[in-house]
């Protein structure tokens, strides 16, 4: 198996895993404005989510000297630490299915900046002492108080950038006042995607004028909330608070279990059995993820939440309107885990956290592919500016806390 052995590396992995995670949910994010039915792009992203670990499996699992490759250990007496990378797999896959409806609920940005947060402060602490404190704490924590003031900031450039969209509609001319006022707008940070959406029914539908809605202004606002899947009005906050930190909760715990599936800290392997290499584990990890999600997205095909119309395996096979961009997704997000566990495993899992700062790329996307923020207040572009910077410290710090694991 391929082992990456330099810190150097280690960065490396970090940092195509950062770009990765960063722009996969914003692909996702597309999907759902379009109008496609979140059940249906989470079990096309699923398929090729597998997929990614099992390329990752047979590739970097299989080449080179070292041992123990991947095929080899499928046949070794490992299953606790199969079960510690399975139940891995298992909290990811729940808590990306929370945050599917979590975002319908209180928006993308307040979502994401929970969970993130939450994962950062419980999931680094906890593989801080598991990697048996091979990170430099006086670098480790500052880095994690670097993010966490920027996730403080990231919430003031959503209630700015919301107070800014609520202007637009206030001013929004007399025809369309109605319309606005029933307006709830998610503002899109960290995954932010302005769609030029046309206007009621568009050419796609062979009806409708060819008139698009520019981004930032009223009407591409009250287009975009007609348009997408998950209708936010009338929704409790409450209850979406809660699915949140339930998401946060559980993607704190998804990198410390497969912390303990590939070193095992508490010795639960027999005498002489290697300890599971990060492609095994990660193939057993992305295996889970995918029996749960393939279980309760067919559920809500039948028994939809959050009042999305029923569908069925038949309507979902004949449904390729975006599937290709789902399978992207997908094979983003598998890759990108894949790169993170490779990294932590050089250089600590800890380290490896700073991928959570993907806020950073999502929000480069929106900025510079998709015209997110434009026609903001200057108040929202200075709170903008000052999160991405505090942002790229807090990856900059905790990539440099980088240890050697021996």
């Amino acid at each position: 198996m391929y082992k990456v052995e330099s810190k150097g590396g280690a960065i490396v992995c970090m940092l195509v895993s950062l770009l990765f995670l960063g722009t996969w949910p914003a692909v996702m994010t597309l999907l759902e404005r379009r109008g496609r039915l979140p059940q249906h792009t989470y079990l096309d992203y699923t398929l090729t989510n597998l997929l990614a670990a099992v390329i990752i499996a047979f590739t970097f699992g299989e080449i080179g000297n070292t041992q123990p490759n991947f095929l080899s250990q499928l046949s070794q007496d490992n299953w606790p630490s199969v079960l510690f990378a399975m139940a891995g797999g298992v909290v990811l896959s729940v808590g990306n299915l929370s945050t599917q409806y979590a975002w319908a609920f209180v928006g993308l940005s307040v979502v994401e900046v929970v969970t993130s947060s939450i994962t950062v402060v419980i999931g680094t602490t906890l593989n801080y002492f598991l990697d048996g404190k091979i990170n430099k704490a006086e670098i480790l924590f500052p880095g994690v108080g670097c993010f966490l003031i920027a996730v403080c900031l990231g919430s003031a450039v959503h209630s700015s950038n919301t107070a800014d969209n609520k202007a637009k509609l206030n001013n929004y001319s007399s025809d369309y006042k109605d319309a606005a006022k029933y307006v709830l707008f998610l503002c899109s940070w960290p995954f932010p995607l302005c769609l030029h959406i046309v206007n009621s029914k568009d050419v796609e539908d062979g009806s409708g004028s060819a008139f698009k809605a520019k981004a930032g202004t009223a009407a591409f606002l009250i287009e975009l909330e007609e348009r997408r899947s998950i209708k936010v009005l009338g929704k409790s906050t409450l209850i979406g608070l809660a699915i949140t930190f339930f998401a946060g909760v559980c993607f704190s715990l998804f990198s410390p279990a497969f912390n303990l599936a590939t070193n095992d800290q508490w010795n639960t392997l027999k005498k002489g059995v290697p300890h599971l290499s990060v492609y095994t584990a990660f193939f057993y990890f992305s295996v889970s993820c995918f029996v749960v999600a393939i279980i309760l997205n067919i559920s809500f095909l039948y028994l939809p939440v959050l009042n999305l119309p029923k569908s069925s395996l038949k309507a979902y096979l004949r449904d390729w309107d975006g599937r290709g961009w789902a399978f992207l997704a997908g094979l983003l997000c598998g890759f990108g885990n894949g790169l993170q566990f490779m990294g932590g495993q050089a250089a600590g899992y800890a380290a490896a956290d700073a991928v959570q700062a993907l806020p950073l790329v999502s929000t480069f996307w929106g900025i510079v592919l998709f015209g997110e923020y434009r026609k903001s207040s200057r108040r929202t572009y200075v709170l903008l500016g000052s999160m991405l910077f505090m942002f790229i410290a807090a990856v900059a710090v905790l990539m440099a806390s980088s240890g050697h694991r021996k």
